[in-house]
């Protein structure tokens, strides 16, 4: 029987002050995955949290119920039951050269280098003969049903390249999907996890609302769940940067071995802007 690996997908902002295109995956083992769905099923009803949870909920009142279930789902990172892998652009790299149609569809073609790289892919069949089967489940897509099923298109073009090809990897179209993060308990944590970084790469934790001359309960409460979970990230990789991209120690392997990674996208044709840096 072949082997499946299951990836999560998400975004957050598309332009921020200082990052942009947030791309976010969730990868598990079809092996591992019964045993993940069921403890943060159970976790969640521990803690009375019925409804979905997702970054922009986090408040005071649900703040220790939020550290709780993302300790519950860092335990399976740290276990390399689940693989995160956040990818961002810095604003201060200005493309070069894009035409209307990079413009236009500038967000679907982040989207599929992300899915093409982030996860390095190519070394997750290493020595093994067997077939291994890719389904990807995509936080509802943003854009025309046009679109997206082009996009859907191009994902399923990937088994063409020689990477994928060559490591007996292969994603069938019918298993890219669009799915409700409602239903997908894995797809809520990761845009916790997504969520926070974003929150603090671009710096909304100064952030101070109008007529007011101090931050607001919410800003400080997603501020120690940031600093809760950069602690977590803290014990997989030590004074790791959430702001540039994850070394891989001399080993381009470790872009699959890894558990958590990052990955700074920057256009290999651009313009470096200091003005837009912080």
């Amino acid at each position: 029987m072949a082997r499946e690996l299951l990836l999560y997908c998400d975004e957050s902002d598309v332009k921020g002050r200082y990052f942009s295109n947030f791309y976010g995956g969730a990868l598990v083992r079809s092996s591992d995955l019964s045993l993940i769905i069921t403890t943060l099923t159970e976790k969640k009803l521990d803690l009375n949290l019925r409804g979905e949870v997702k970054w922009q909920k986090v408040t005071t009142n649900y703040l220790d119920k939020y550290i709780d279930l993302i300790d519950c789902f860092f335990n399976f990172v740290s276990d390399d039951k689940v693989k995160i892998r956040i990818m961002f652009c810095q604003t201060c790299f200005i493309a070069n050269g894009l035409n209307a149609y990079h413009l236009e569809n500038e967000y679907f073609l982040l989207y599929y280098q992300f899915i093409k790289y982030a996860f390095g892919l190519q070394y997750a069949n290493r020595n093994n003969s067997d077939k291994l089967k890719i389904r990807t489940y995509f936080d509802k897509l943003p854009d025309t049903k046009e679109k997206c099923e082009s996009f859907k298109d191009f994902i399923f073009g990937l088994n063409r390249h020689k990477q994928f090809r060559d490591s007996n990897i292969f994603i069938e179209r019918a298993h890219i999907s669009e799915v409700d993060s409602h239903k997908h308990d894995i797809l809520q944590c990761l845009d916790i996890v997504l969520g926070a970084i974003t929150f603090r790469l671009n710096n909304k934790h100064k952030a101070i609302p109008e007529g007011s001359k101090r931050r607001g309960n919410r800003t400080i409460a997603k501020e120690k769940l940031y600093k809760h979970i950069l602690k977590r990230i803290h014990q997989i990789y030590p004074n790791f940067n959430i702001g540039n991209t994850t070394s891989v120690l001399g080993d381009k392997s470790n872009r699959w071995d890894h558990p958590y990674r990052h990955w700074k996208f920057i256009p290999n044709n651009s313009t470096y802007d200091k003005s837009r840096t912080k």
